[in-house]
C-alpha cells in the first residue's frame, strides 16, 4: 500500500517503512505525527484520488531526525563590471519514517 502526501509545499509518494526527509516540521524526535494531507491511496491495481484530499484518509510518521541539508553555494557575477557576489545556504529538514498508511 502507498500514499501520496503534501507537506512542506511538495508531495512524496510514501510507503510503510520508508524514510523521507521532508521540509522542517515543529516536532521532537521520537514523537509520531499524523498527516491527513492524503492525495491519493494505492493498493496494488487499485488507486483512489481525492479531489484534492482523499477523505478520511491519514498517514502516520515518526520523527526520526531533525538537521541540516549540505551547503549550496550561490555565486553570482556580472562580466566586466567587477562585481562578484558569494552566498551560502542549509535548508532544515525533519527525517520521518512512515509508521502505517489509513485510508
Amino acid at each position: 500500500m502507498y500514499a501520496v502526501i503534501k507537506t512542506g509545499g511538495k508531495q512524496y509518494k510514501v510507503a510503510a517503512g520508508e524514510k523521507i526527509k521532508v521540509e522542517q516540521l515543529p516536532a521532537d524526535i521520537g514523537s509520531e505525527i499524523t498527516i491527513d494531507q492524503v492525495l491519493a491511496v494505492g493498493a496494488g491495481d487499485s488507486i483512489k484520488f481525492g479531489a484534492p484530499l482523499v477523505a478520511g484518509a491519514s498517514v502516520l510518521v515518526k520523527v526520526v531526525a531533525q538537521g541540516r541539508h549540505d551547503k549550496v553555494r550561490i555565486f553570482k557575477m556580472r562580466r566586466r563590471k567587477h562585481y562578484q557576489k558569494r552566498q551560502g545556504h542549509r535548508q532544515n529538514f525533519t527525517e520521518i519514517q512512515i509508521v502505517s498508511i489509513n485510508g
